[in-house]
């Protein structure tokens, strides 16, 4: 899965808990998308997170 490249932001894991409190696997994935941005005057293609996007932290191409 992949990772946000400015933030690293990605998958972690825990317990999904039912009424009754039975617990199972869970898996929660950030809305990552594959972006081309500047970097360095120069233009790639990155998996940014949209929390990154929206706060300004990337400039796109």
């Amino acid at each position: 899965m992949a990772k946000c490249s400015i933030c690293g932001k990605g998958v972690y894991f825990g317990n999904k808990v039912s009424h009754s409190h039975r617990r199972s696997n869970k898996m929660w994935k950030p809305n990552i998308k594959s972006v081309r941005i500047k970097v360095n005057n120069a233009t790639k293609k990155q998996y940014v997170c949209t929390s990154c996007l929206r706060s300004g932290k990337v400039e796109r191409a």
